[in-house]
């Protein structure tokens, strides 16, 4: 079947602990799969490349306040028990692989190995200059993060040369608890990324593409992994409302992101992240709150398209594969 995921309230000056305590706890007693944060810490306000690299396009007013990603995850992970938690996603530029794959393995722990970890290249130029980053290397710093990342979590004592970073020997511990390590899953759309995605990532989260878009470049990506892989996992993200000023669609509200998961279960998506943080529907606490159970509908849907008639019942969600390749500088080529 088809999961269905929530991103978390995590945006705009109404969000709480309170609202987000409410809003974890009901998602999870629904038996929404999955609870999901993003990765920003500044709104600029004379931004150079624009939302999402769009020349000219406004970033939404949303940003202007959001709480941390991982500190978010980390309390999350206290107040539930069941509901897998993801990065949708983290923004490599903010990050090094050393420290961010010990706050990682810490997250697994402290939530018994419910982690899911989607990592990409980010659009933000100011965000990236405020970590030292230059955004024109993120592509080429990307190519050694990510297998600098995975040697982090591998037995044994580790060490790391690569164009980028260099970890000297060390000990990293506690590793995370999953084995071998939580799910990795990219989020990238160029082409240099799709080449990333399928030599290095367990899964694809995309977001923001309707997802009969998704299942066309899902196939597309499934001709570059290696036969010898397991093939990736797709987990797309849809907003309720674009968040784009200038997209000019309109909003896709309950109804229509229904439709979205009957549609992500025929196709054989294995989850769908709703996305309401952009919607004008939600702007005050007892709207996230509430939240929940009005999308509850997407669950019957997943639920219903599944047991149809001639439904084939997919895979697991997330699959726990061996990540390929040397752990030396290099992987793909930007």
């Amino acid at each position: 079947m088809t999961a269905v995921g929530l991103a978390l309230p995590q945006l705009g000056p109404h969000v709480s602990p309170d609202v987000v305590q409410a809003f974890a706890s009901r998602a999870e007693q629904l038996g929404f799969a999955s609870l999901w944060v993003q990765d920003h810490f500044a709104y600029p306000l004379e931004p150079e490349g624009g939302y999402v690299g769009i020349e000219g396009e406004p970033i939404p007013a949303a940003y202007r306040q959001i709480l941390s990603p991982l500190e978010l995850l980390s309390v999350v992970a206290g107040w539930t028990s069941t509901v897998r938690l993801g990065t949708s996603v983290l923004v490599a530029g903010h990050h090094r692989p050393a420290p961010l794959a010990k706050q990682l393995a810490t997250l697994d722990v402290l939530s018994k190995g419910r982690l899911s970890v989607g990592l990409g290249i980010g659009w933000c130029r100011e965000e990236h200059r405020m970590c030292d980053v230059d955004p024109a290397t993120r592509g080429a710093r990307m190519d050694d993060f990510v297998p600098a990342l995975l040697r982090c979590w591998e037995p044994g004592p580790v060490s790391y040369e690569g164009a980028y970073f260099q970890i000297p020997p060390s000990e990293l511990l506690p590793r995370p608890v999953q084995r071998p390590r939580p799910p990795l899953l990219a989020g990238m759309w160029s082409r240099a990324g799709r080449r990333r995605t399928a030599t290095w990532f367990d899964g694809w989260n995309p977001a923001g593409l309707p997802v009969a878009r998704v299942l066309e470049m899902a196939a597309r990506l499934a001709e570059l992994r290696d036969p010898g892989l397991p093939p990736l996992s797709i987990h797309a993200r849809v907003f309720v409302a674009d968040p784009r000023s200038s997209s000019g669609a309109a909003s896709l509200g309950i109804d229509g992101v229904t439709r979205e998961v009957v549609q992500a279960s025929a196709g054989g998506i294995d989850e769908v992240i709703i996305d309401a943080s952009f919607w004008a529907e939600v702007a005050r606490p007892e709207d996230w709150v509430a939240l929940p159970e009005r999308l509850a509908p997407c669950l019957e849907a997943a639920a219903s398209a599944a047991v149809g008639p001639g439904r084939a019942q997919p895979g697991p969600v997330h699959p726990q594969q061996p990540r390929p390749g040397a752990t030396g500088a290099g992987g793909p080529a930007a």
